[in-house]
Parts: C-alpha cells; structure tokens; sequence
C-alpha cells in the first residue's frame, strides 16, 4: 500500500489553504500528498468575511469591500469609518477555483472523493473511507470531531445563522456600509443580531445571527429575516441564493487531539476565533506559520500555543453562556466606548497589553470579575 507523506482530510477552506501553499512551496515538491473529501465543487456554499489594512494574498478574488460599518445598539448607534482597515468578504465558489488551479499544477497532490470513516494513529496514520483505506506519515484533519461537546469544563456556544441573498428592483442599498452588528432586533433572552452585506445598490446579504448554544427551528431565521426586511421597508424583492451554518464557538483545548502524526487544522483544530466565530483571516495566518513549520519539526503536537487571547475568549465565553442575554449590552459597550481601530486589531490577536487594558476597561466589569472568580477558585 502507497504510504503518501501527508493526508488533508477535507477540501473547506483550511485544508484546501493548506494544500495550495504546498503547492506553491517547492519545499513539498518531491512530497506524496492525498486530499480527501466527498465532495470537490462545494460552490458558493460559504461566504467569509474579514478585516485587513493593505492589500493582501487574496485580492483577485474579493467579491466586495467595505471602509465604513455600521454598529447598531439600543443605546448606541453609529456608521464607522475603519480605516485603516477595509473589511473585505469572499464567496467560497471563487476561493476554492483559485486554489484548486494552483493545486492541480502539481502531479504530487491527489484527490479522492470519498466519506471519511474513520482515522487512527498507529506510527503510520491510517484513515478509512467509502472508497478504501489509505495511509501517510503525516494527517492534517479539518473534519470536526464532536469530543468537545461532551464536555463542561469549557463552555461551547454556537454561532448559528441563516442567510437570504436578497435582489430589489430598485437602488435602495448603501453599498458603501456593510452592517457589522445589529442589535436593535429583539434578543428574547439570548444574543442576537442582523448582519446585512451590500454587494451593490440591489443586492445584500441579510443573515440573522445567534451566539447561543441552542439552534432555533429554521422558520424562526427566515421569519425574522422577513420581520427585518419589513422594518426597513424593503417589500418587493427576491431571494435569489441563501445559506446557512453553525459555528462552535469553545475555547476548550482542541490541542489535546492532536499527536505526533496528527494535527487538527481549521475548526476541527480550535482556529475559529471562539469570541466571534471568525475562521478565514485565522486559518491564513494559521497555514502560513503551519507550512513554515513542516520544514523543521517531525512532531505535530508541538505546533498548537495557546496565548493570552485564548484566556480573553475563555472568560468572555463564560460569562455568554451564563448570562447570554447580555451579549448585546457587552458589544455595544465596547464599541460605545473603544475605538473601532483598537477593537479590530484586539479580534486580530495584534494588541498589547496597554491596548488589551482599552479593550478590557470598555465593558461591563462585573460580569467578568465573576467569570474570573470562577476560574481562579
């Protein structure tokens, strides 16, 4: 049996990114790598979306972009220029062409469409599926693994939305705004908000979006996308593509899953920002340091670090999953008295301590002193 020297485990955005910097690294050239997945032409079935000060790798493939957001609260509303950022969203359909066409150039790489059964660790990894077994030297895994749930030391929300792609007849959208956070929706005792995209004065993505750890029935996304739609005024219009997902958000330890022969990358690798549910801008960062560390290290359990960030997310988690009708009251705070520059940078990873402390003193104390409380004693 062909043992190839790395396996990816999904074709999503984490292990097709990954894929196409070994490709484009002639490091991998003489290295053996198999993709698999059950499916290859996934389409537009994602849209992402992320911040960035200059121009970046992916700016052939931008679908839209943004230099003011809206924030909406009960307390405090504004539109705000975030320069020097420009928020910048992708459709899934473009991202996977681009890098499938840099992936395919290269005889060394193969794909198998196939379901995945399972996977083991035995020192070579062998990984069972609908089309046969397969094995390698090296696994890189972007298919969740469900542990986590099962668990309570560390909470798990999810970010759960539904999406409707809406066309008017008229031009009757801001294009120039993108709507960050809506919280002027009714929360009805958990965190929630519209986030609305404008691609162009006739088209915008209207998401309705929870952090909680429950999903709703899908008739209540598509109602309140409809309530949303009819406070604004917007009556006669089309739904001409839409989408949906749900996201953990955890801070729980997905490095304890990983071994010697074994890394879990993506959101199966813990790479969503647990705070926000943010992937892309992470799994970027994420491949880049990932390939760079191939070339050195032979054990994969070393890769994963956690950071201050992590134990920022770890309390603002707790105090969501304890009192998840305070969501919205926190981010209006924040970006009520932060400012949007600081915020970005802080979601990033990027800050300070100095900058930590702006961000830290800009929301309500008391429920994170006790989150606190309850993790030191």
């Amino acid at each position: 049996m062909k043992i190839y020297d790395y396996i990816i485990l999904g074709a999503g955005a984490s292990g097709l990114m990954l894929a196409y910097r070994m490709a484009s690294d002639a490091f991998f050239d003489d290295k053996s790598i198999l993709i698999i997945d059950k499916e290859k032409d996934k389409g537009n079935d994602r849209t992402w979306c992320y911040w960035e000060k200059k121009k970046d790798e992916w700016e052939t493939i931008l679908h839209k972009t943004w230099n003011t957001i809206f924030f909406g609260g009960e307390t405090f509303q504004d539109t705000i220029d975030i320069s020097p950022y420009t928020y910048k969203m992708i459709r899934s359909e473009a991202f996977y062409k681009s890098l499938w066409e840099t992936i395919n150039t290269n005889p060394n790489i193969e794909f198998v469409q196939a379901e995945v059964e399972d996977f083991k660790d035995a020192n070579k990894v062998k990984v069972v599926t609908s089309k046969g077994v397969f094995q390698s030297k090296k696994l890189f895994n972007s298919i969740p693994n469900s542990s986590f749930l099962d668990q309570e030391k560390y909470p798990v929300l999810q970010q759960h939305f539904v999406g409707w792609f809406v066309k008017i007849k008229t031009d009757a959208f801001d294009a120039s705004v993108a709507t960050f956070m809506d919280f002027t929706i009714p929360q009805k005792g958990n965190t929630r908000f519209m986030y609305v995209l404008p691609t162009d004065k006739q088209t915008a993505l209207f998401e309705y979006t929870l952090f909680s750890k429950d999903l709703l029935e899908f008739s209540e996304y598509e109602n309140a996308i409809k309530s949303y739609l009819e406070e604004k005024n917007i009556k006669d219009y089309e739904i001409v593509e839409t989408e949906k997902g749900s996201i953990p958000m955890t801070s729980y330890k997905f490095s304890k899953l990983n071994t010697k022969n074994v890394l879990n990358i993506g959101t199966a690798g813990g790479w969503t920002k647990a705070s926000t549910g943010y992937t892309f801008k992470n799994t970027t960062k994420k491949t880049k340091v990932l390939v760079s560390f191939l070339k050195s290290q032979n054990d994969l359990s070393k890769f994963s670090r956690h950071t201050k960030f992590w134990f920022y997310d770890l309390l603002f988690l707790d105090v969501l999953a304890n009192e998840n009708e305070k969501g919205a009251a926190l981010f209006t705070s924040l970006f009520k008295k932060a400012k949007t520059e600081t915020i970005l940078k802080f979601l990033d990873e990027e800050t300070s301590l100095l900058e930590d402390l702006k961000i830290i003193t800009s929301v309500p104390s008391m429920q994170f002193i006790k989150a606190l409380t309850k993790r030191m004693f």
